[in-house]
């Protein structure tokens, strides 16, 4: 069974929550505050963790960026009322794989779990599917069961949609993949408002993968279509 974790000082959303999940067959646990979350994350093995972001002892940015040094792998949701463009943004830079606004509809939220669990350390990355030995491509080559890339031979932790993007991309390398395209593959759904969530995974992925993220080598912007990778030294059919 799926191990998830909720982190949320709001007892009433906290305990919906816990509710619906549970009866959606995942086991649940619960924090009611930043450090109890971040106390919880590093020491238990979990296949996802929704986290709050205004929250007692820790805000969820902080308790997002210290679980991302530790554990990678670990898809996370911040569910928040900090909507903002500003605030979204800074989920993402700190490791979120993906963001809800409150008020949300738990259906949203369930649809989302089930996306982000598919890539949890339990779990194959969903659209790698059972694909589990090395994929190489010219410099680069990606490692599922480790969620690694390496470029030019150095090894790169990635984040679990980090690694879904550029899988993503390597199926179509050459190719400019759509927004939307991009989207469904990784996150399961396609939706107009998630676009600046993606651009933001792109731009973290850049930093790790290009020597000068500014000035792309591999991973390229096609303007009004989406991305394009192109790994140096690989054959195009």
């Amino acid at each position: 069974m799926q191990r998830l974790l909720i982190a949320d000082d709001d007892n009433e959303i906290r305990e919906l929550l816990e509710f619906d999940l549970s009866h959606s067959g995942y086991e649940v646990e619960s924090a009611k505050d930043g450090e109890e979350a971040l106390q919880k994350a590093l020491t238990g093995n979990y296949d996802l963790i929704l986290l709050d972001v205004m929250m007692p002892k820790m805000n969820g940015f902080d308790v997002c960026k210290n679980i991302r040094q530790s554990k990678p792998e670990v898809p996370i949701l911040m569910l928040t009322a900090k909507g903002t463009i500003n605030d979204k943004t800074q989920g993402f830079n700190m490791g979120a794989d993906d963001y809800i606004v409150k008020p949300f509809d738990i259906q949203e939220v369930l649809l989302r779990v089930r996306a982000l669990v598919r890539r949890s350390p339990g779990a194959k990355p969903s659209s790698a599917n059972n694909v589990q030995e090395i994929l190489k491509l010219g410099d680069i080559e990606l490692f599922p069961d480790s969620l690694e890339t390496a470029i030019k031979t150095k090894r790169i932790k990635l984040t679990p949609t980090e690694f879904e993007i550029l899988y993503c991309l390597m199926q179509h390398f050459n190719n400019a993949v759509t927004l939307a395209v991009l989207l469904n593959e990784v996150w399961g759904y396609n939706s107009d408002d998630d676009v600046r969530m993606l651009r933001v995974h792109v731009g973290g992925l850049r930093q790790k993968i290009e020597d000068n993220p500014k000035i792309p080598e591999y991973l390229h912007t096609v303007t009004n279509v989406g991305y394009k990778l192109t790994p140096c030294g690989a054959e195009d059919d």
